[in-house]
């Protein structure tokens, strides 16, 4: 794919010749995203989804009076890049607001520029949770709602001996911590945890591991081009072991890309996936794909992109048209910041500033159709508020975890 070095801009074009839009200051938002290198499978459908909203939205008659804007830059999987297209959008662009970031990685490589020229970012991935900084709001999922909901119910259902298989990054490390946590609070027995280098493709000893600990089902943390050979080399090697994952299907769409059954009886908690069959999901496909024919799968990470920008909507709507942080801020800590898409009803946690979700429980069967075995609604994202993250008292720009928690009260 070609990588871009400028921005794409749209939005301007967007709207009719005569549109009396046309005199009024565009509100600018920048789009940092990897359109190319290791996660541009899992990434391209955000900026398409923002890209879908942004046309909604101005076809509507903009924001409090406003077009919307677009600066687009490719950031190529490649997390210096993150770090300089930042610089150029809040400096250079003077955008009033970003959506950025694929890899946990690529948000901590941003998050300090962000805080340093006081912009306002919009992180739309699932992720390791624990990010409690008032320059940032979270619509991805989080591991309360993820691994609080996935791990009980998988031992319920398999047993309580878990391996688990993480990409060796800070994503993949906090995430192992939250499932060891949680499986030994519910009574289980971690019987194996590898982390696996990004580049690594080749897992026959990982096997050879899991074969011997003979868990009764794998958590699957592994992210990338390279570390999704696992599946296929785990089917030839006739591992058949449960599998439990927060970030495949929902991401990359494995199911589709994978020759059968090598997902067979994975277990994935996701606040959205193109399968999922309500009124409301149907809908925003229909209109995806309208929009974007060729796009091969619309993901999680589409979908809050998508929701992203409404909630953007909603809030300066609700400003009057302002869009400084601040201002955007108090509207947030207000509590009712909500948005009816296409995984139902979500609001912003004030505390927090992450997003509620309804988590959908999907199966890969045997011949990689989905199905749902359970649905959780409006889950919370309570755990930063809960231990003392309060971004409507002061703001710590920091990341915990579940070994370093928020100081509290």
């Amino acid at each position: 794919m070609k990588k871009s070095l400028t921005p794409i801009v749209m939005g301007m074009g967007l709207l009719g010749l005569n549109s009396p839009l046309m005199a009024e200051e565009p509100i600018k938002l920048g789009v940092l995203e990897d359109q190319s290198g290791d996660f541009a499978v899992a990434t391209i459908g955000k900026v398409r989804a923002i890209q879908l909203a942004a046309e909604e939205i101005n076809e509507a008659g903009g924001i409090a009076g406003r077009p919307l804007e677009l600066v687009i830059y490719d950031t190529q999987s490649d997390n210096t890049r993150y770090q300089e297209f930042m610089r150029r959008v809040l400096q250079r662009d003077q955008v009033d607001a970003v959506f950025a970031g694929f890899s946990s990685a690529s948000r901590e490589a941003y998050r300090p520029i962000v805080s340093q020229f006081d912009g306002f970012a919009f992180y739309n991935n699932q992720y390791e949770g624990g990010v409690c900084d008032a320059n940032m709001v979270v619509t991805g999922a989080v591991p309360e709602q993820q691994f609080s909901t996935l791990l009980p119910w998988m031992m319920e259902n398999y047993g309580g001996r878990v391996y688990t298989i993480a990409a060796d990054y800070n994503f993949g490390q906090i995430s192992a911590e939250w499932v060891r946590e949680i499986v030994e609070e519910q009574g289980g027995e971690m019987v194996g945890e590898e982390f696996i280098p990004l580049g690594v493709s080749q897992f026959s000893q990982t096997i050879q591991n899991i074969q011997r600990a003979q868990p009764d089902f794998i958590v699957t943390l592994l992210v990338g081009t390279a570390q999704s050979s696992y599946y296929e080399q785990a089917m030839s090697a006739n591992l058949r072991t449960p599998m439990a994952s927060s970030v495949n299907v929902g991401q990359g769409y494995e199911h589709l890309r994978f020759t059968p059954p090598s997902l067979a009886n994975m277990y994935v908690t996701t606040n959205y996936i193109e399968e999922v069959d309500t009124p409301e999901s149907r809908e925003f496909v229909e209109r995806f794909r309208a929009m974007f024919p060729d796009e091969p799968y619309i993901n999680q990470e589409a979908a809050n992109s998508y929701i992203a920008l409404h909630l953007y909507k909603e809030m300066v709507e609700r400003a009057d048209g302002e869009t400084d942080r601040e201002t955007l801020r108090e509207i947030i800590a207000e509590g009712d910041v909500c948005f009816d898409g296409p995984s139902g009803r979500v609001c912003l946690d004030p505390r927090s500033q992450h997003m509620s979700h309804t988590i959908y429980l999907a199966r890969v069967e045997e011949d990689h159709s989905i199905s749902f075995p359970h649905v959780w609604e409006d889950v919370e994202p309570y755990w930063l508020g809960d231990n003392g993250c309060d971004l409507t008292q002061d703001n710590p720009a920091t990341q915990y975890t579940p070994s370093n928690p928020p100081p509290g009260d």
